[in-house]
């Protein structure tokens, strides 16, 4: 075991994430090395940017969400784009939730789920899939593995509603590793009229993958 869910709270959000890749189950994170068979190759990666990369949340998706299984996270450097700050506030605590931006000359690591069907059913309601974001197939920017292997044809969840649009302040995006939770909360500004990525939209008819 690498370690437990009380070692990386949920909040503030977007919570604490470890600093490698972990198999999480029974509210702990295990080795990589434990991770089902297959797992590259059978599941489908999808890009945790904010909270999702958090294991006490992982375990509240669980909890309240019927998320089942192991759940293979694998930390990734991506380039070309950024986690930054959404235009408006979660319901749920009034904290100013995470968005992807394009970010050209950014480097920023974060995670990859390498999710099952059942799984990724659950991000889609977890995320609001259809209103406050969308899924989609990322065609901008690169996300690689730690050994440097590249991810190929990554899903990821991008502002949808307006008040998951980027938050732009005096014109400009707010990264996510510049600015905490508490003065984020703060910041005013408007929302973008678009993330920027190029994108290709997932028909809720097609099979993961």
């Amino acid at each position: 075991m690498l370690f437990v869910d009380g070692d990386f709270p949920a909040e503030p959000y977007p919570g604490a994430r470890p600093g490698c890749s972990f198999v999480h189950r029974d509210g702990a994170g295990h080795p990589l090395s434990t991770a089902p068979p297959r797992w590259r190759t059978e599941r489908t990666p999808v890009l945790a940017y904010g909270s999702n990369a958090c294991p006490e949340k992982i375990t509240w998706l669980r909890k309240a969400m019927g998320l089942t299984g192991a759940v293979v996270v694998a930390r990734v450097r991506c380039h070309g784009v950024a986690a930054v700050w959404a235009a408006g506030f979660r319901e749920r605590d009034g904290a100013r939730p995470a968005t992807l931006a394009a970010a050209p000359g950014v480097e920023e690591w974060h995670a990859v789920w390498f999710a099952t069907p059942d799984q990724l059913a659950v991000l889609d309601r977890c995320e609001g899939r259809g209103t406050r974001y969308d899924r989609v197939r990322l065609r901008d920017g690169t996300v690689r593995l730690e050994d440097g292997s590249p991810v190929e044809g990554a899903l990821a969840y991008v502002g949808a509603a307006a008040e998951r649009m980027p938050l732009l302040v005096e014109g400009e995006l707010v990264r996510m590793a510049a600015v905490p939770q508490r003065r984020a909360r703060l910041l005013t500004g408007v929302p973008a009229v678009s993330h920027g990525l190029r994108v290709e939209p997932v028909s809720r008819s097609a099979c993961p993958g």
